[in-house]
């Protein structure tokens, strides 16, 4: 008898672990997304056969988006350091690279206690909007959700980063400078919560400066010291120019905003956490350091 509650006691236990390591999405707006008029389409992967690879693997390109969603993928509960990340996917605000920039990087924060929410952001661009605002409004819209459930999930709402790539970094910048106010109007109390990052880790970042008025920061992003301490990792021969992180950089530098930089030969663009030859696919372990050098990750 005692071996068959003993089983059954484990099991119970050990579905509840499996319950509570799950992810969980939820749409990001009760309706119909604001500025929404037109249908997109259903959204679909639209790699095909002619798509290039990343380290010999495929990419899930999704698009379009016009229902916005926010996944949690909870750190293991022996390993749950309470921290949270909210993953930004690039793709040039065209589609989103969602596993090679999501759920892929979901996966290592998990590997590190940290809790991740993957975000779906509207792609591709809206008509007559600038390409960053839709998807800024569901930043906005997420953060705030993230830190309302905060509770619920066993999250610590005062330690909640973002990280994106690529164009994904270029709308965590936007959201880390853009925080004050909502760009839509409230929707309920979720939207009382701050939307302003605690920490923000760019990879590969695009569209940070405007090369044509000499890599000046680009008019959606307003430096000051409010921004939050900031990671910076990109290649010399990146083709979206690494001038990105570094005028960013002697932006934020000059802002008395915390900065650290990682700047690498060569490896290009696109490359996620894939491990290749080059060695800035060891970005992620110096994001590592720098988080526990910060005492976000304790």
């Amino acid at each position: 008898m005692r071996r068959v509650i003993g089983f059954w006691m484990g099991m119970i236990m050990s579905l509840a672990l499996q319950a509570a390591t799950s992810p969980v999405s939820l749409p990001l707006w009760p309706g119909q997304p604001p500025g929404e008029t037109e249908a997109l389409g259903e959204e679909r992967d639209t790699t095909d056969e002619k798509s290039h690879t990343v380290a010999g693997r495929r990419v899930m390109r999704l698009a379009p988006v016009g229902r916005p969603t926010l996944t949690l993928y909870p750190a293991p509960a022996d390993k749950n350091t309470g921290v949270t990340v909210m993953v930004c996917p690039g793709g040039a605000y065209h589609i989103l690279a969602w596993d090679l920039e999501g759920t892929e990087v979901a996966e290592w924060l998990n590997g590190i206690g940290v809790n991740a929410v993957v975000l779906k952001y509207r792609v591709p661009i809206r008509k007559n909007r600038e390409r960053w605002e839709a998807p800024l409004e569901d930043a906005q819209r997420a953060m705030g959700l993230v830190r309302a459930r905060a509770r619920e999930w066993n999250l610590d709402p005062q330690r909640v980063g973002v990280l994106g790539f690529s164009a994904g970094a270029h709308l965590c910048a936007v959201l880390s400078s853009r925080n004050a106010a909502r760009h839509y109007a409230v929707v309920d109390e979720a939207d009382k919560q701050s939307c302003r990052p605690d920490f923000t880790v760019l990879v590969y970042p695009a569209y940070l400066t405007v090369s044509k008025t000499n890599d000046a920061i680009a008019p959606e992003l307003t430096i000051s010291s409010n921004l939050p301490p900031t990671f910076l990792v990109q290649t010399q021969d990146d083709a979206v120019r690494v001038e990105n992180s570094v005028y960013y950089y002697l932006a934020l530098k000059k802002a008395g905003v915390p900065v650290e930089m990682h700047l690498y030969p060569k490896g290009g663009h696109g490359y996620g956490l894939r491990a290749t030859d080059n060695p800035v696919t060891q970005w992620p372990r110096r994001v590592e350091e720098w988080l526990r050098a910060g005492g976000w990750l304790k």
